[in-house]
Order: structure tokens, then C-alpha cells, then sequence
């Protein structure tokens, strides 16, 4: 029996689900409120040159029936215990900073308190009740339809900014100049459309989704899938930079740093200037957008530390992925409650270092996937290859532009 366009799909609306987040309703929005659409060519080049990296992960997961982990410790141990590091060092940073948005978003939307350290805790553990109920299955399921609500109200928000705006659109690009501007760039190209080291959450995915489903996943259905999601990335990327520039360029708003206050300003500057009737489009897309985050990174990052500790330490941790996920839930109360008034800063920190890395996680996935351990005939043809080491040279170019600009 043939499966419907729905059910083929997993990994790969996972994999938007993690990135459609602070990358796109913060980072993108601010691109848009103070960049106008002078920061597209970032958008467009980062999409294009982080492309193949990312699409390794579910084409290597199936060429091999493995995750990018497995891979990477075939290349060295050590290799494997720099992503266990630096994974370790960001994980409660990027929770805390995806949770706190959407304990904000929620708190607009749904009131009963304005204490955003209980709605985050909220949040968080339905998020886990979620997991532990379904697991990977109901996850998979729940991010199609999240993925649906998301990709519809965001639309309808567009929509109505295009047709309300009476200002001329003026479409040059920038170049920004300033450790400021610069900064923001390099924060903005760092999670767009996410960290690449996320390419490693959606091969972990593809391979449970195997499990699962108990079909061997063709690495063309799992590039066609990831495809999906990609594009779905993309498109609401410039959504919300076309939101933030219709809606918020040369507003005189400025932004605060703190998650809670950013989404109070969010939604209201929204409907303030595209009416009030707008405001359930903008708070739906909005909370959907970092739940969708939210629900995701908490389920990854503990897969990705479980998996790593087995293959580093050569043992099976019976309860690992639990162990982690209350690890994380720990250290993001945490930050939260102590740290909360940094956010600003902790979110822009958690995403230079996702570019000043991502040269790591794109030279380190083009080795594997060209190399010994992925079959010849599943490997990337020429254009791909030529593409990745354009991609390459880009991230380590902008790397060298940001450090000399410091």
C-alpha cells in the first residue's frame, strides 16, 4: 500500500522543527526591524553553503544505517570527543535560550502567570511527558502537524504585512560594517537555518525513525525528505525577515534582550501595525515556532550525548537518554533561574560559537561522506562536492572576517 505524502516525511520536518526557531523568529525578525531586506543575500548564501552539510546527515545515515556519531569515530576517536566537548559546553545554553522565548511566547498567549521561569518549567516537562509517552513516534507525528499550523499562520501574517504596507520596498543589500553590525551577522549566520551540528540530530532521527518503521530508509527518500524540510526553512526565513522589515524597519523599537520582553514587543508591535485581528495569526506562529524548537532540542541533544558517551566509553548506558534529558532539564533551570537577565548575551555567544564551529562539522562530514566509510555509489556527486568545498571556504573565510573585525 502506498503511503501518503504525510507519512513519508520525518526526519526531515524534525529537522525544521529544531531550526525554525530563535534563527528565525528572533534572529531573522531583528535582520528584517534593522537591516530592512539588505540582509537576504546572508540568508540566501548561508542556506546555499550549509546545504550539502546538512543533507550528509540523512544521506549517510542511509548509505550506512548509521549516524553521523558512528562515522565520526571511525575517523578518530578524537574527533568524536571534540563534538562530545563542545556539545556539552552549548547544550544547556541553546535549551535555556530556545525555552525561555517560547515560556515568553506562552505567557502572551495563554496568561496564568508572568513568571517565565515556572512557564518554562511548564513547557519543559510537557515536552518530556510527550517523549516518554510516544518517544520518537509521536514526535515524528506531532511535528507534521506543528510544521502545518506553523508554515499557514506565519504565511497569513505575511500576507496581511504585504498588502497593508504602503512604503516602497527598497531591496539593497548591506554589507554591515562596525563590531556591532558585524557581530550580529556572524550571530545571524551562525543558527541560520541552524548549527550545523544539527546535520548529527537529524542522522540519529533517520536512523530511529529505520527502527521504528522497520523499513530501510533509500538514502533518495531521505534526501527528498530533508529536502522538504530545507525548503520549508528557507521559505519562512524570508518570511520573517519580510515580517520584520514591512512591520519593524525604522519603527524607532528597540529590542530587549530578555526572551520574555522581546515576545511581549513581538507581538504587540505586530498588531499595532497590522490590527488587532492579526494578533492569533502572529502569537500562533510565534509559539508553534519555538515549541516546535523547544520540544526538538530537548529531544536531541540527549540522543546525540547518549549515543556519544556509548561510543567514547565503549558501554551501554541502560537509562542514558533519560539520564540526559534530566541532565539538561537541570542545568536549563538553572541558567534560567540564576542567568536569566543575560539571556541577550548567553543567545548571542551560543550562536557566534555555532559559526565559529560549523567549519569543524562541514570539513568533518565532507571526509566521511567522500571517504572509505560511505558506499561509492551513495556518495555526493561532482556538483556537491564542488558546492561543500565552496561552502567550506565560505565559512572559514567568514570565520577569518569576523575574528580580524573583532
Amino acid at each position: 500500500m502506498k503511503k501518503s505524502f504525510l507519512q513519508s516525511l520525518g526526519p526531515g520536518l524534525l529537522f525544521a522543527g529544531a531550526a525554525i526557531g530563535v534563527s528565525h523568529l528572533v534572529q531573522s525578525t531583528k535582520a528584517g526591524a534593522e537591516f530592512g531586506f539588505g540582509l537576504f543575500w546572508a540568508l540566501l548564501l548561508v542556506h546555499i553553503f550549509k546545504y550539502p552539510f546538512f543533507q550528509f546527515g540523512p544521506r549517510y545515515a542511509a548509505a550506512t544505517g548509521e549516524t553521523l556519531l558512528d562515522g565520526y569515530k571511525k575517523l578518530g576517536k578524537g574527533m568524536l570527543a571534540i563534538y562530545y566537548v563542545l556539545n556539552f559546553g552549548t547544550m544547556f545554553t541553546i535549551q535555556a535560550a530556545v525555552t525561555i522565548v517560547t515560556a515568553g511566547l506562552a505567557s502572551q498567549l495563554f496568561g496564568l502567570t508572568n513568571n517565565l521561569v515556572v512557564w518554562s518549567v511548564i513547557l519543559l516537562l510537557i515536552s518530556i511527558l510527550i517523549l516518554v509517552i510516544g518517544k520518537y513516534k509521536l514526535l515524528d507525528n506531532l511535528m507534521k502537524y506543528i510544521i502545518i499550523i506553523l508554515t499557514i499562520s506565519t504565511i497569513a501574517a505575511v500576507s496581511v504585512a504585504l498588502f497593508s504596507s504602503k512604503e516602497a520596498f527598497d531591496v539593497t543589500q548591506i554589507i554591515p560594517s562596525g563590531t556591532v553590525e558585524i557581530t550580529f551577522l556572524i550571530a545571524f549566520l551562525g543558527w541560520m537555518p541552524a548549527p550545523l551540528d544539527v546535520s548529527i540530530w537529524h542522522s540519529i532521527w533517520s536512523v530511529e525513525k529505520s527502527k521504528n518503521t522497520f523499513i530501510k530508509i533509500k538514502p533518495k527518500d531521505a534526501i527528498f525528505d530533508f529536502n522538504v524540510g530545507y525548503a520549508g526553512t528557507l521559505i519562512l526565513g524570508i518570511c520573517f525577515v519580510l515580517l520584520g522589515a514591512l512591520v519593524m524597519y525604522k519603527s524607532g523599537e528597540t529590542f530587549s534582550n530578555k526572551g520574555g520582553v522581546f515576545a511581549s514587543q513581538l507581538i504587540t508591535l505586530y498588531t499595532k501595525n497590522l490590527g488587532n485581528f492579526s494578533y492569533i495569526f502572529i502569537a500562533v506562529a510565534a509559539f508553534t515556532t519555538m515549541f516546535s524548537t523547544t520540544i526538538t532540542t530537548l529531544d536531541a541533544s540527549p540522543r546525540a550525548m547518549n549515543r556519544s558517551s556509548k561510543l567514547l566509553f565503549n558501554k551501554e548506558f541502560k537509562f542514558g537518554y533519560w539520564f540526559w534529558i534530566l541532565l539538561l532539564f537541570t542545568g536549563t533551570f538553572i541558567i534560567l533561574q540564576f542567568y536569566m537577565e543575560n539571556m541577550g548575551g548567553l543567545i548571542k555567544i551560543a550562536t557566534i560559537l555555532s559559526f565559529l564551529t560549523a567549519p569543524f562539522y562541514a570539513i568533518l562530514n565532507y571526509i566521511l561522506i567522500t571517504g572509505k566509510h560511505t558506499p561509492k555509489e551513495h556518495q555526493p556527486k561532482l556538483f556537491t562536492r564542488i558546492l561543500s568545498i565552496i561552502g567550506i571556504a565560505f565559512l572559514v573565510g567568514f570565520n577569518f572576517w569576523f575574528l580580524k573585525n573583532l
